[in-house]
């Protein structure tokens, strides 16, 4: 969601701050811009992709040493060029001050009430043009110390990049609630949102604390805090993104990405002999001794993921296991058990909701928190007394697939992990579980290999409109991570249901003109979901059913099968989860859509 490129140099960097735009296409956008000092401010911004915006830069000869860019995901205001990033304020009708602009200014009505009595004119529907304008006002010569002043009046998060005509060799950051980094070269420096802009231009990163003001010059960089004092960050090298945009002999990330899960998966297991408590922080065995309960905050697919780990949790660990969404929890008055482990899940660690809410536990009075995370250096991990990586690599595809199987793979080992030091995890049951964490690579390999069949039912899915999916245990939330996959990429609006619920209220919706997706596995519901299967050919609905191979569901007449090569018990869900990424994918391809880049999505929720 969002991205900032920023850069000052002796050499022209309108190619870098482009590229820098291109490697974050991923986060999702809708319009994008760049701005330069180009004797005075120059822009050009665009709602097209970041290759419209290189045309129209080179039909403009823009260049400069100092610059901004921006793509924008539209809050305030609809996609249109005069809402694009960057955003000017002049001073005697010549642009003085250039901003881009991450998150949400919560005040800014009040501030555009304020700047416009003082006689500012506004271009723009956006928040964002309201931080320009109030730096415009306080400027007092130097950039630094008035965009100290102008953060300490915004309320909200942000990320922020600014320069001004009269300080041509200088860019100024500022971070609150979103992410801001720092790239460090020879005789050039720069800013960025995420570490990935700034890929093969510098590997040498700072990543900013929350409430820093950073300096950005050509000769070196300088960080205040948030109560004005310099400050010392350091810089870490970061080189794990030189393969990650080299789509190899795939169409799109997500397609490459799905087959990428059996080394993501791989990679998250390296190292584990055991299931001890050591590999989620020097101090989890302390904390995992003391807690008695179970919170887990989430989003979307991490949400998802949370919703599986409650069967394993409870079943195995036997601690109680609530699962929220973030956005709601903060929101309401929860009773709090001090003793339980609050665990938060995000892809990149920078969901906001998902940080709030943490924080509004911490608040509450929970003591113990563990993230699981794909993003070692993101503000979730920081936050949390404990914490595991996935290492599902970087995920650039909108609909997340690698980071959602790793997420469960990850919750897999907190349960066993949990297990065993409750007394409920014997010798015998630890190794059998080992084997089959360690076989599960292979497992999804050979999952993989139904791509052929997958792809003839995806022909007829892109005909639909609608469509059903069921799940019952531990299955139903991949049932409904299935859907979410289709609606995401497809545009088909999907639904998920427990299978035993389809009497209560879904079955009025089964005709012959709604697939009925239905995960399969042969375990102990498995007579029960052949029981709700007839309930959907009773009323002429189609099915499409991925079943384990000796789960004794055999295709006929509105009833197509895909039989998976094996039952994998408990782990059965990360297996199931794979071949309805591929559905949905294969769907959004022979729809046409954009498969990476789904309208209205982002990749990395920052804003509220």
């Amino acid at each position: 969601m969002c991205g900032i490129v920023g850069a000052v140099a002796q050499r022209d960097i309108v190619p870098v701050l482009l590229e820098g735009l291109k490697r974050l296409e991923y986060r999702g956008y809708d319009s994008c811009g760049v701005a330069v000092h180009q004797q005075g401010l120059k822009r050009s911004r665009s709602v097209s992709r970041v290759a419209e915006l290189e045309s129209q830069v080179a039909e403009s000869h823009l260049t400069g040493h100092t610059g901004i860019a921006h793509t924008r995901w539209a809050t305030h205001g609809a996609p249109a060029t005069n809402n694009a990033h960057p955003h000017f304020s002049s001073k005697n009708d010549e642009a003085r001050i250039a901003v881009v602009h991450n998150g949400i200014i919560e005040n800014y009505e009040e501030m555009r009430t304020e700047l416009t009595k003082l006689g500012y004119v506004f271009e723009s529907q956006t928040d964002t043009e309201v931080i320009a304008h109030l730096i415009n006002e306080l400027y007092d010569g130097d950039l630094l110390r008035t965009v100290q002043k102008a953060v300490k009046r915004l309320h909200g998060a942000f990320a922020i990049a600014v320069f001004c005509k009269d300080e041509p060799k200088r860019v100024v950051g500022a971070r609150l609630g979103c992410p801001l980094v720092v790239g460090i070269g020879q005789g050039e420096n720069f800013l960025a949102s995420d570490a990935m802009a700034l890929a093969g231009t510098t590997d040498q990163i700072i990543y900013l604390e929350e409430g820093d003001v950073v300096d950005v010059g050509l000769s070196g960089i300088s960080i205040t805090d948030r109560s004005d004092h310099k400050v010392s960050r350091a810089a870490q090298t970061v080189n794990a993104y030189s393969g990650a945009i080299d789509l190899g002999p795939y169409r799109h990330y997500m397609q490459k990405e799905i087959f990428e899960q059996p080394r993501a998966i791989g990679d998250t297991l390296e190292g584990i002999l055991s299931f001890s408590p050591d590999v989620f922080g020097a101090s989890a065995s302390k904390v995992f001794a003391e807690i008695n309960a179970i919170q887990i905050l989430a989003c979307g697919t991490s949400y998802y993921s949370g919703i599986t780990a409650k069967y394993w949790l409870e079943a195995l660990s036997g601690l109680p296991t609530q699962v929220e969404i973030a956005s709601e929890y903060r929101y309401r008055e929860p009773a709090v058990n001090p003793n339980a482990l609050v665990v938060v899940i995000s892809q990149s660690g920078e969901t906001a909701d998902t940080l709030a809410a943490l924080k509004y536990a911490k608040e509450l009075g929970h003591r113990y928190s563990l993230s699981i995370c794909n993003v070692a250096t993101s503000a979730m991990v920081r936050e949390t007394t404990l914490s595991y990586l996935t290492r599902a690599g970087v995920e650039i595809g909108v609909a997340s697939t690698k980071a959602f199987t790793t997420q469960l793979v990850a919750l897999f080992l907190l349960t066993l992990t949990l297990a065993k030091l409750k007394g409920r995890l014997d010798a015998k049951a630890e190794a059998a579980h080992l084997k089959n964490l360690r076989h599960l690579p292979a497992a999804l390999t050979a999952v993989l290999a139904l791509e052929p069949q997958i792809i003839g039912w995806a022909d007829a899915f892109a005909r639909k409109e609608n469509a059903l999916f069921l799940g019952r245990g531990l299955h139903y939330p991949i049932a409904l991570e299935g859907a979410l996959k289709l609606k995401e990429i497809s545009y088909i609006h999907a639904e998920a249901y427990p299978a035993g619920e389809l009497k209560h209220g879904p079955l009025a919706l089964v005709t012959e003109d709604m697939p009925v997706v239905t995960v399969a596995p042969n375990d102990a519901l498995i007579e029960k979901l052949k029981s709700n299967m007839q309930e959907v050919r009773a009323r002429g609905g189609q099915l499409y059913v991925f079943a384990d191979a000796d789960s004794r569901i055999a295709p006929s007449d509105g009833i197509h099968v895909i039989r998976l090569p094996e039952h994998y018990g408990l782990l059965s869900p990360i297996l199931h989860v794979v071949p309805l990424q591929l559905l949905a994918y294969h769907t959004a391809l022979a729809k046409g859509t954009d498969v990476d880049k789904p309208r209205n999505l982002a990749k990395s929720v920052t804003v509220e």
